[in-house]
Order: C-alpha cells, then sequence, then structure tokens
C-alpha cells in the first residue's frame, strides 16, 4: 500500500511540474516564437542541419521567446534565429507570438488589471495595466482562464475574461 501511495505522489508531483502547454503550434515565416511542448527542465535543441542528428548550435529553455523563422521548412524543420545564434528546429516545439491587437477590457476604470507571475489571483504581481491599456501580446502559453502576455516590455499572467481583441 505504501508503494502505491509512494507512486501515486511522485507521478502528481511530475505533472504538476509539467509547464502549461500549447494546445497547437502555429509557425510563421518571419514572425516571433516562443519554444513550447516540452518540460520545464528540458531544452530545445537548435541544430545545424534539419535533421535530429544534426550538431547541436544551442539549446533553447521553455519558455524562451524571441525566436525568428527565417526562411521555408524542411518537412517539419523550421531555419530559425534568436539573435544569437542561428539553425533548426522542430516546429512541433515553437508557436507564434500573437500580433499586440489585444486590450484590457472590463476593468473599471479606477481599477487596474494585475500582471502576474504565475497564472494564479495570489501570485506576485509584475505590474498594473491600465484599464485602457491596448498593444498587448499574446504569448503561446494559457492555463486555464489565466493568459500569457507582453505588455509595455512586461511578460506576465492575467485573467483572459479581462482581455479582448481591438
Amino acid at each position: 500500500m505504501f508503494r502505491i501511495a509512494l507512486a501515486a505522489c511522485a507521478a502528481a508531483t511530475l505533472f504538476a511540474a509539467l509547464p502549461a502547454r500549447a494546445a497547437d503550434t502555429l509557425v510563421v515565416e518571419g514572425e516571433e516564437h516562443c519554444v513550447v511542448n516540452i518540460p520545464s527542465w528540458d531544452r530545445l535543441n537548435v541544430r545545424d542541419e534539419p535533421s535530429s542528428s544534426g550538431g547541436i548550435e544551442t539549446r533553447l529553455r521553455y519558455g524562451a521567446c524571441g525566436i525568428v523563422v527565417t526562411g521555408d521548412a524542411i518537412g517539419s524543420w523550421y531555419p530559425v534565429e534568436d539573435g544569437h545564434f542561428a539553425g533548426w528546429v522542430n516546429g512541433r516545439y515553437i508557436s507564434m507570438v500573437s500580433p499586440a491587437l489585444y486590450c484590457v477590457d472590463g476593468v473599471d476604470d479606477d481599477d487596474v488589471l494585475n500582471l502576474r507571475r504565475w497564472p494564479s489571483s495570489v501570485s506576485a504581481i509584475e505590474t498594473e495595466l491600465a484599464p485602457d491599456q491596448c498593444d498587448i501580446a499574446f504569448l503561446p502559453y494559457a492555463v486555464g482562464n489565466w493568459q500569457k502576455i507582453r505588455a509595455d516590455g512586461y511578460e506576465g499572467w492575467v485573467n483572459r475574461n479581462y482581455v479582448s481583441g481591438q
């Protein structure tokens, strides 16, 4: 009985450590992308050729953004660069950042929308967004009603109910 409880506890801990995942990836040449669909402790290999046997140029952590697709795919492999390195990644592991077309919505004029460090109403507040704040980009991560965004140089989580398209 103790072994079953221990195994269940270990499995729960493992699943709790896994990051929010993008349901579908969207890859678009010339646009910014982020690393998705890998465990938070793992890294995405940027290869020197479009193959899993290619040499590793660099490794990108889960959640890393600023990756630009620079050309056409070869199979499921896309040429990318991140400002420091260039190489190839499998498209399953990157997803595009939305254009900054979203605004705070449904927040009273004398209130703010809290941009939080993690997807939780008790998480630390990174900054406050004004009720008329626009130019918000959606990053490719969501957990329940929580959406990861970028606004005014900050990245964090907001309740999706308070953000809408322009």
